[in-house]
């Protein structure tokens, strides 16, 4: 009986050991190797997990899993498997080593994106996913697509706009992705990173990890982050001189498209350095407790150098025809994986008002298009009307101030005469004006919709808007018919606009993205106006923790030019205009915008809808 007993005693330690013991020593790139298998909905090259593939993989994923770290960072561009990398940390941690663990997406959309169409095809696809999650499933109704629990922990997916989620509960193993396109606030409470790292403090042994593309230089959060680590960048070693050199884009000669060696010199071709044996360097090796990775396009083994150089010469060129560098900024972003420098903070005054000149007609030669903007004050109208030619060069052709009681409706009429009149060239050809944005916001907001109401039964291209000054907004954001007369209302990101109005006027050579100012003192582009194009400068502070980018108007100035520069850029946009062909018209003598008469006696303009021709 006694020897039972020890039996039945020793077999229960040994359950309770099994259970206590800490998983056998193994990587993730181990278990990826061993385990993971690559979906074919979900991957080009699906089957095993190859480790060869992306050499720099096995290092990212065996920091994440080493013991001691708890914190990694990964700066990279686009094509280098980071998600892939991801999944695998997850089925690492979710069949060797059990473990609450939370993916942060920026929105809920996205962790539902994630959750279906990453997730669950590796779940069906690896046979040991599938048995731990399967057995969960049959057990617990309570899983979903955003929760899913397992045997010893779970997996929850959320995003980074819902605080509540945030704050639920306890996690060990947090995975950040996209960090950058993050919101500034969880809704009010603060800095959604800050709020998903505090639920890992009760574990002692947590991993944080951060992932995204970088933004803007100053005010990406990957990048604040990358600095405070160890730095390492993907190098591969010279056949020549034997030391590691990274992958630079500035050290590739497009003629041969062959890239040289940092340190000796010598050129290989894409191929030829691919096949060299790779390690990271750590630029700041001194930090030890925090591993960050930074990896551009030209290391991935599913981008081809020849594609990037294609990539990056279209930005360039679309930077020159439209004076934005937006897509540039796109290319910088995902392609070197490096946050974009934006130039200085605020145009120069003395550098604006030395460049006017001196119109000879209403319009100058180059102008294909108009544009005008209004804004609603108290007792006035303040417009301006600015000429577009090719690639996006400006003109202003006049500012105006029309006084009045806007509670009346004469000030209105006078409004729209003035839109309706055409503007000529020297020859005595004529334009009118293509479309206007008028702003509701603020001033005698009833009037204003009621007028657009009468411009829309007369088919004008005239459009009330709303500003957002909210980041990451696009300069056309969306419509929107919520008011008392029904009438459309276009919702711009204004800060979007600010930034291409600013890039705008610190390019100086005639060309695409110049602005043209003229120094006929009847055209109202006087020292005052250009106060105001300049009353506004671009400056990064702390917000809640954060680097924000915030627009600041300087004491005193009145900042009616600069918002009006702004929806006019904004009315271009909409446009769309089809320059080339504007040009042909424009030399013909045809003012394509002239209102005409229609059968029915109806009037009709040149342009009814986006896309002009």
């Amino acid at each position: 009986m006694i020897h039972k007993i020890e039996y039945k005693t020793v077999h229960l330690f040994e359950k309770i050991f099994e259970v206590l013991e800490p998983p056998k020593p193994l990587t993730i790139s181990s278990w990826a190797a061993e385990k993971r298998r690559l979906s074919r909905e979900a991957s080009a090259e699906p089957g095993r997990w190859n480790l060869d593939r992306a050499p720099y993989q096995r290092s990212i994923m065996d920091a994440i899993s080493s013991p001691g770290l708890k914190r990694v960072v990964l700066m990279t561009s686009a094509q280098i498997g980071k998600t892939e990398m991801l999944l695998n940390t997850i089925g690492y941690y979710s069949e060797h080593d059990p473990s609450p663990i939370m993916v942060v997406n920026p929105t809920d959309a996205m962790a539902q994106a994630f959750s279906k169409d990453r997730l669950a095809p590796m779940i069906r696809d690896t046979e040991c996913l599938k048995e731990i999650y399967g057995m969960a499933k049959s057990r617990d109704t309570a899983n979903t697509i955003l929760h899913k629990q397992f045997p010893g922990g779970h997996i929850t997916m959320i995003g980074a706009n819902a605080p509540t989620n945030l704050a639920s509960r306890p996690i060990r193993i947090l995975l950040l992705d996209e960090v950058d396109r993050y919101p500034a606030s969880a809704g009010t409470e603060g800095d959604p990173v800050d709020l998903a790292d505090k639920r890992t403090t009760t574990f002692w042994n947590r991993k944080v990890v951060l992932v995204s593309t970088p933004t803007e230089k100053g005010v990406s959060r990957i990048e604040k982050e990358y600095l405070k680590s160890s730095q390492e960048e993907w190098c591969v070693q010279c056949p020549y001189c034997g030391k590691y050199t990274p992958f630079k884009w500035d050290n590739l000669d497009f003629k041969d498209m062959m890239m040289k060696c940092d340190y000796c010199e010598e050129k290989l071709s894409e191929d030829e350095w691919k096949e060299q044996p790779g390690m990271f360097v750590a630029q700041n090796p001194s930090v030890t407790d925090i591993r960050g990775f930074h990896l551009n396009e030209m290391a991935s083994p599913w981008k081809r150098w020849k594609d990037i150089k294609q990539a990056y010469l279209e930005a360039v060129k679309d930077k020159k025809e439209t004076g934005s560098d937006y897509k540039l900024r796109t290319w910088v972003n995902t392609s070197l994986g490096e946050p974009y420098e934006v130039m200085g903070a605020k145009a120069d005054l003395k550098d604006l008002i030395n460049r006017r000149e001196k119109y000879t007609a209403e319009l100058p030669k180059g102008v294909l298009l108009l544009t005008a903007a209004v804004d609603v004050q108290d007792d006035r109208l303040e417009l301006e009307v600015c000429g577009w030619g090719a690639g996006y060069e400006s003109w202003g052709i006049t500012y105006e101030k029309l006084y009045g009681n806007l509670e009346k409706d004469f000030i209105w009429e006078e409004l729209e005469a003035f839109l309706s009149k055409p503007f000529t060239f020297e020859d005595g050809q004529a334009l009118n004006i293509a479309c206007t944005f008028i702003d509701t916001g603020g001033h005698f907001t009833t009037q204003s919709y009621k007028w657009l109401k009468s411009m829309q039964q007369k088919k004008k291209m005239i459009f009330g808007i709303k500003g957002m000054g909210s980041n990451g907004i696009p300069l056309l954001h969306k419509k929107s018919t919520n008011n008392q007369y029904n009438v459309p209302i276009l919702i711009l990101g204004v800060n979007a606009g600010k930034e291409t109005v600013l890039e705008r006027l610190y390019i100086t050579e005639y060309g695409s993205g110049y602005c043209h100012f003229p120094e006929n003192i009847d055209r109202g582009y006087d020292q005052k106006y250009m106060k105001g194009l300049t009353s506004e400068q671009r400056i990064v502070k702390d917000v809640k923790g954060k680097p924000t980018v915030c627009w600041v108007k300087r004491p005193g100035a009145r900042n009616e030019p600069f918002d009006l520069r702004n929806y006019n850029t904004a009315a271009v946009e909409f446009l769309n205009p089809n320059f080339a062909i504007l040009a042909k018209k424009v030399s013909e003598g045809i003012n394509y915008m002239q209102p005409q008469r229609t059968v029915a006696g109806k009037r009709k303009s040149g342009v009814v809808s986006r896309g002009i021709q």
